[in-house]
């Protein structure tokens, strides 16, 4: 009965991951709270420590350490302020994009020096039962989360944004690149196309022709968040410099774990 039991899951699990994403985040429960706060919080702190620690996407994880108080100080401030029903869609976006980013930098700085975030927890890491985006260190309220939970059960559940992907950052050199300061509600829309913007047409992270493509292994596995209603040409045409063919040939390129520093 165990090895059947098994054997399903390692079933389902392959069939997640071949399809892009497109399930994963429907194996999550979506995240409800019961403690809240009516007022969301300022990221003032964490723009500054961006501000003064990333240059064009690489993080000076030395100097976060060195300041690590600061960072502590700005997760209590968000430990203590979880979103709350009556909060506008910006201000919840703005909210767990910032706090995807700050406990990821979090979770670096608990294990630096690491040459990669997969070098962090078990070394023989499943995705979505026990890699670093499972490990269930960030407390919101009155529940303790896991990187995975604010992308697929928050971020990915709720929204129905697919700009997320270019916004939070997993600290490698493949990921989008982590911004220079913090998301606001005021501002949400308009630095979520930025990033897309800036995402696709980095020729690092993208190689775009109109009669072939190499793109980012985000658009294989995601690509159901970025063709809900329209092909992933037309989504990637929305942005990119050049314009593309709907026929033109789509590879992906291999992803860089290195770390983002």
């Amino acid at each position: 009965m165990k090895h059947k039991l098994f054997f399903v899951f390692l079933s389902i699990l392959i069939l997640t991951l071949s399809l892009g994403g497109i399930i994963s985040y429907r194996l999550y429960a979506r995240v409800s709270f019961t403690t809240t706060s009516s007022i969301p919080p300022d990221h003032d702190l964490w723009d500054i420590l961006l501000k003064d620690f990333v240059k064009d996407g690489h993080v000076d994880y030395q100097r976060f350490l060195e300041n690590e108080n600061l960072l502590n100080d700005y997760l209590t401030l968000l430990q203590s302020h979880g979103p709350s029903a009556d909060w506008r869609r910006e201000d919840k976006l703005a909210y767990w994009i910032n706090a995807y980013n700050a406990f990821t930098i979090k979770i670096i700085l608990d294990h630096y020096p690491v040459n990669s975030i997969k070098d962090i927890g078990s070394k023989s890491q499943i995705p979505l039962v026990n890699s670093t985006w499972d490990i269930h260190f960030i407390e919101i309220g009155d529940k303790e989360l896991s990187l995975n939970d604010i992308e697929h059960r928050i971020l990915r559940k709720e929204f129905n944004e697919p700009n997320i992907h270019f916004a939070i950052v997993c600290a490698s050199e493949s990921c989008p690149i982590l911004r220079s300061e913090a998301y606001s509600a005021d501002n949400i829309d308009k630095q979520l196309d930025e990033q897309a913007t800036d995402f696709i047409n980095d020729k690092q992270k993208n190689q775009i022709a109109k009669n072939q493509i190499e793109i980012s292994k985000i658009f294989s596995w995601f690509k159901g968040d970025f063709t809900k209603d329209r092909s992933l040409i037309d989504f990637l045409n929305k942005y990119s410099n050049t314009k593309i063919n709907q026929d033109a040939k789509i590879s992906y390129l291999d992803y860089d774990w290195s770390l983002n520093k």
